[in-house]
């Protein structure tokens, strides 16, 4: 298999790893400690066009597919983790869904401000009560003449404070359970749409996690996102393609874990020389190395299947599964590596660490992962 880069994925990677190390890197360390992302950073991230990677050209996106997102999200968590998953939130999941399931009008609609930044999306999925088991949701659509009432609460929305449009899904037949759920669009500023206060996060703390609370929002009858009832369907295709630009976010942070701590083993004396030319040091660096190499190969595999067109296989779960574990081990060793230094807030691997562990739990814990690949395994 050929994994060699087209030219325009290398020229956009080069772009955006020019932007990560002068934009977000200097600051990296502050929006983390303020809780915060300015709002012309996300500006230039629309500007540059990594907001609108997967989107099809004639809807006002790059075109350029997931291998090209997953190139992107590595160079940007590379920097700053947050930054990655606000994208990630907004185009694997938000947009994904309108690609997936939205209707011809809803997407000439929505795609074009989304490609550009001039609208973020957020996805809401996840209620208090409804996480791993995703067809357990609460929260209730109801019809109302031409439209629809929804009412319910969604729990660790990312980008909720930020988003102009939100997809939400919400059960329209109890009784059918995951086969009677729908997906809405809801736009900012609803009727009875409300966005909670921010989730005081261990990691990934410049990017915004919220409840939102649907108090008998209305919704016109066009606001249905794919067809009656398939919500919980065209969700699974989402989280499927989420997987792999999460395992990208993974792989930029084990990476930034890895050149950190190797930059550092060469300059840290120790015993008269660099730590670097410690045997002990040198199986640490080897380990994480070998990992973030095969977890890359594993995401662009993946990523790969997607661009041709080959959904509903496992590599979306071996990719995730793989780089996000990887990624948390690559920030604890990088720590270790760092010694007491690695322990403060002064140097960003103890970040890193921090960030990746989300990488295990969203898009699917690693043990959905596991289940996911074991079925896949025993029965096909």
């Amino acid at each position: 298999m050929n994994f060699d880069l087209p030219e325009d994925v290398i020229a956009l990677r080069d772009v955006v790893r020019e932007f990560a190390a002068e934009e977000l890197r200097p600051h990296s360390r502050d929006w983390d400690r303020e809780q915060t992302l300015p709002d012309d950073v996300v500006t230039r991230l629309g500007q540059l066009g990594v907001l609108g990677t997967t989107i099809p050209a004639e809807y006002g996106g790059a075109g350029l597919g997931y291998l090209a997102n997953t190139v992107v999200m590595e160079e940007i968590a590379r920097q700053d983790g947050a930054v990655a998953l606000t994208i990630a939130a907004h185009l694997g999941l938000c947009v994904t869904h309108l690609i997936v399931a939205a209707s011809e009008a809803q997407k000439r609609t929505w795609l074009p401000k989304l490609a550009t930044g001039e609208v973020i999306g957020a996805w809401g999925l996840t209620e208090p009560g409804c996480g791993s088991d995703a067809a357990a949701l609460k929260t209730r659509a109801v019809r109302d003449g031409n439209g629809w009432r929804i009412t319910g609460h969604k729990q660790f929305i990312t980008n909720g404070t930020r988003a102009g449009v939100f997809v939400i899904t919400a059960i329209t037949e109890p009784e059918k359970k995951a086969k009677g759920i729908s997906a809405f669009i809801v736009e900012r500023g609803a009727k009875g749409f409300s966005i909670g206060a921010k989730e005081d996060k261990l990691g990934m703390r410049a990017s915004d996690t919220v409840t939102l609370v649907l108090d008998d929002v209305p919704v016109k009858g066009d606001a249905l996102c794919g067809e009656y009832n398939s919500g919980f369907v065209d969700a699974l295709r989402v989280l499927e393609r989420g997987r792999v630009g999460i395992g990208a976010l993974s792989v930029g942070l084990a990476r930034g874990a890895l050149e950190e701590a190797a930059a550092y083993a060469q300059q840290r004396l120790a015993f008269g020389k660099p730590i670097a030319e410690q045997q002990a040091i040198q199986f640490l660096l080897a380990d994480i190395a070998t990992r973030v190499d095969a977890a890359r190969l594993l995401v662009r595999d993946a990523a790969l299947a997607l661009d041709r067109g080959e959904a509903g296989g496992v590599e979306p779960s071996y990719a995730k599964l793989f780089a996000s574990e990887i990624a948390t081990r690559a920030g604890l060793d990088a720590i270790q590596i760092f010694g007491g230094y690695g322990y403060t807030k002064d140097v960003p691997v103890e970040r890193y660490m921090r960030d990746a562990k989300l990488c295990e739990i969203g898009e699917g814990s690693s043990q959905v992962q596991r289940i996911l690949i074991a079925r896949a395994l025993l029965w096909g």
